[in-house]
């Protein structure tokens, strides 16, 4: 899998940025900040995941290598990336301007609308990250951002509602835009699918509550959360590991059982709901398949 990059790396990357504190009254609501994209833009990333959420305004335009696609683009947008897609930003070589924002899960799901915010089109996987935008648009979009960067060097105690705010008036102006669908395929599409499954499957783990239903359970499942064929995402996964979709889920799914089994006092059928199981004895059928023990005969 590919390493995900820490927004503590990101700013070490970025030293003319600050990663600025909150005030006492914002403790535990994440972090935000903004910038201008020519201050501190890089001609090139690398392709990773990271840990917080970005919006950017670019201007000056280059290549956006998205998961298991790619677009090029000269002209003014809005694009989107968030902890789940990895990517990468080649510049084209022109000037570079515009403004981006980052900020944590944390710091909008303070905001008690954060669900419909992360489970919109422009944060979902598979989605399209990249809006285009004309000069009136241009407009709207920077007069938000220079707001935001006006608001970040305030003194106001409420100013992170504020600038939450700002950055919903972004995702709406974001919402009634068309997506670009000028995207290519890499020709080494089979192997970002596949991290992109991997890192997706690990995400599902590890089960913190007997409560919680594992919602991804079948390779069919995976690729409706990347919006991939079932058929091209088990052709890619075969060819990157070796190994098939559901072989990867099934022995992810095992090790977790294990790891529930030794490590809580959960009895058996509330290990087999968390991890999907509509019924016990189906859940031991898999651990016996899995492991040549039953559940309760391992945990001894």
């Amino acid at each position: 899998m590919h390493p995900t990059e820490t927004i503590e790396e990101f700013y070490e990357g970025h030293p003319a940025m600050k990663m600025m504190p909150l005030a006492d009254n914002q403790r535990g609501a994440g972090h935000f900040n903004v910038y201008p994209r020519g201050e501190i833009c890089h001609n090139l990333t690398s392709y990773h995941r990271r840990d917080f959420y970005k919006i950017s305004l670019s201007i000056g335009g280059g290549t956006l290598y998205y998961a298991d696609k790619g677009i090029t683009f000269d002209k003014c947008a809005l694009v989107f990336s968030n902890p789940t897609i990895p990517y990468s930003w080649e510049a084209a070589p022109v000037e570079q301007t515009g403004y981006f924002c980052l900020f944590t899960e944390d710091f909008i799901s303070s905001n008690n609308r954060s669900e419909s915010f992360i489970d919109s089109p422009l944060f979902k996987v598979g989605g399209s990250p990249v809006y285009f935008v004309n000069d009136e648009q241009v407009k709207i979009i920077s007069d938000i951002f220079c707001k935001m960067l006006d608001e970040i060097d305030s003194d106001y105690m409420y100013k992170y509602d504020l600038l939450r705010n700002y950055v919903n008036l972004i995702v709406h102006e974001a919402l009634k835009l068309k997506p670009a669908d000028t995207f290519f395929k890499h020709s080494n599409a089979s192997s970002r699918i596949a991290n992109l499954f991997m890192e997706l499957l690990e995400r599902q783990f590890p089960i913190d509550s007997p409560n919680y239903a594992l919602k991804l359970r079948t390779a069919a499942d995976y690729a409706g959360r990347l919006s991939v064929h079932v058929n091209h995402l088990n052709r890619a996964v075969k060819e990157i590991t070796g190994k098939t979709t559901s072989m990867h889920i099934a022995e992810r799914v095992a090790k977790e059982a294990k790891a529930l089994l030794r490590y809580t006092d959960w009895n058996v059928a509330d290990i087999a709901y968390s991890l999907g199981f509509e019924y016990p004895a189906y859940f031991n059928n898999f651990f016996k398949k899995q492991t040549a023990l039953n559940p309760k005969a391992f945990r001894v």
